[in-house]
């Protein structure tokens, strides 16, 4: 990566959009292969086929990927009915969205790879050391890990100055944010076509070094799990707590029903991990997660979390 990277821009500088493509077009590739078909892997790919770019979905049997397609279908039909999609996008986006669990096929003429699989350092790192043996070498690869080290899973790439993290928010097809994290080996050039691209998802890049959690994942975990601390003493119910931030703090979704969205396995191995790599008791894992995790109460997913989701539905 370039030595004359700026993460904090002066407003002022004329130069400051400084992620703004310079030489690289990003509509030079036109497939995008998402590898992973869950939460975030569906809306990932949904947003981009809504883009106008093709999209292969991926993973690694049919019930998963045929899961994926219906959560995308239900997503168009739901914002044409709400009067947010136009009917003819519902269409386009369709027509552009293919599915497979042959990883060669999904590859194949992908100008960007975008990772979604569990988050699991070990299954990253073998997923792209198979990815990287099956693209051209101008194939940008993207991991939408929200808390795993950019450089400990490029450490398997013989290229890694074409990798970075786009870390997507979910729901994808509703959040505007999308983190770009750069890795030590990360090239400007890779930089640039990738925040344009997110740019062309009608979203905004914000640019973050590769540090633990970066900066959404430690600051939004941080908060939950200081939500499920209060929780356990008793100083407040799951509703009012959630209410508390909603109402005070503007937030859009409490934490402990952000948790919820999330998963909380999910959640319980970013806060392992974050605990691991920073040795701050403010990520050690509450005992309530780990319980309830070990339950199967892993929130919308599973039907219960902190809410029971088979009453409140999508609301």
């Amino acid at each position: 990566m370039t030595d004359d990277l700026e993460l904090t821009p002066d407003p002022n500088d004329p130069n400051a959009d400084w992620y703004a493509p310079k030489e690289a077009d990003p509509r030079a590739f036109t497939r995008v292969a998402v590898l992973g078909a869950g939460t975030m892997g569906h809306g990932i790919a949904q947003v981009c086929a809504m883009a106008g770019y093709g999209v292969r979905l991926y993973d690694v049997d049919l019930v998963s990927v045929e899961m994926g397609m219906e959560r995308i279908r239900k997503n168009l039909d739901k914002g044409v009915k709400l009067g947010k999609v136009a009917p003819a996008v519902r269409e386009t986006t369709l027509a552009g969205l293919s599915t497979t669990t042959d990883l060669g096929e999904a590859l194949s003429g992908a100008g960007l790879v975008v990772e979604a699989a569990p988050e699991k350092l070990e299954i990253k790192k073998e997923i792209f050391f198979r990815v990287e043996e099956k693209v051209g070498d101008d194939t940008i690869l993207a991991t939408n890990t929200s808390s795993i080290s950019i450089d400990s899973i490029a450490s398997v790439l013989e290229r890694p100055g074409r990798f970075l993290g786009l870390h997507f928010f979910n729901p994808v097809f509703i959040m505007e944010l999308v983190e770009v994290v750069v890795g030590e080996a990360t090239s400007q050039e890779t930089l640039d076509v990738a925040a344009k691209f997110v740019t062309r998802l009608d979203k905004e890049p914000v640019v973050v070094r590769d540090t633990p959690g970066f900066a959404s994942s430690r600051l939004g975990v941080a908060l939950g799990l200081e939500a499920m601390r209060m929780l356990e003493a008793n100083v407040a119910t799951v509703k009012d707590i959630d209410r508390a931030m909603e109402l005070g703090y503007r937030h859009p979704m409490g934490p402990l029903k952000l948790t919820d969205l999330v998963g909380l396995d999910v959640r319980l191995g970013i806060a392992e991990y974050l605990f691991s790599e920073l040795g701050s008791e403010v990520f050690r894992p509450p005992e309530i997660l780990r319980r309830m995790v070990a339950e199967g109460k892993t929130g919308k997913k599973s039907g219960v979390g902190f809410y029971d989701w088979r009453e409140v539905g999508d609301r």
